[in-house]
């Protein structure tokens, strides 16, 4: 186990532990990423659901934002929930987060279904796969160990309203054939320090 105090965008004094040093969203993404969200999700949506929660950065963004009555955060690695809880009191927000250590899928299914009326679901799935850090297009498909598909077709059986926090190269054409109707689909391409980080989509 780490106590963070390396800057990687901003955070200081967190828990984290070597699985997921990789995946945290920096500080200032994760800040923008909750903003852009609470901004285009309609008003009657309340609830957040954050899949693939880590170490608690954009869920601990989602609380801090005050946008959303119930933040409700998925990890299945119980070590790695352990430092989003400890994080996420860090930050005083420990109070406004349910937790759920788990599959997400199975979660969403059977303790979180009632919420899809009133949820919206973010997921910032690990990135694995053939060609994610060669490819200038990376193939969503072919995303380890959950493919764009696996993603969409469950989370949309209980919201329409998805946002996916994805990679910089992904195939923005494969985002497209996804989009529900004629609705433009808007896409934020995260960057920092001068670095591209991610691009975020929200079906």
């Amino acid at each position: 186990m780490k106590r963070w105090e390396k800057s990687h965008g901003t955070y200081k004094n967190i828990f984290i532990n070597d699985d997921a040093w990789f995946g945290v969203t920096p500080e200032p993404v994760a800040d923008k990423i909750a903003e852009h969200l609470a901004d285009s999700t309609p008003k009657d949506k309340a609830i957040l659901i954050d899949a693939f929660a880590g170490a608690g950065g954009n869920a601990i963004a989602f609380a801090k934002s005050g946008r959303w009555k119930r933040v409700y955060a998925i990890e299945k690695d119980p070590q790695v929930l352990a430092c989003a809880k400890h994080n996420a009191e860090v930050y005083g927000v420990q109070d406004q987060i349910s937790w759920h250590e788990g599959d997400c899928f199975e979660i969403i299914r059977h303790k979180l279904a009632e919420t899809g009326e009133f949820g919206v679901i973010f997921a910032s799935p690990p990135w694995g796969g053939p060609g994610y850090r060669t490819d200038s297009v990376f193939d969503l498909s072919k995303m380890q160990p959950y493919s764009l598909t696996d993603l969409l077709v469950p989370f949309q059986q209980l919201t329409p309203n998805v946002a996916l926090y994805l990679p910089r190269t992904s195939d923005l054409r494969q985002l497209v054939k996804c989009n529900d109707g004629d609705q433009s689909l808007p896409v934020i391409h995260y960057c920092m320090e001068g670095a591209s980080k991610a691009r975020s989509s929200q079906l």
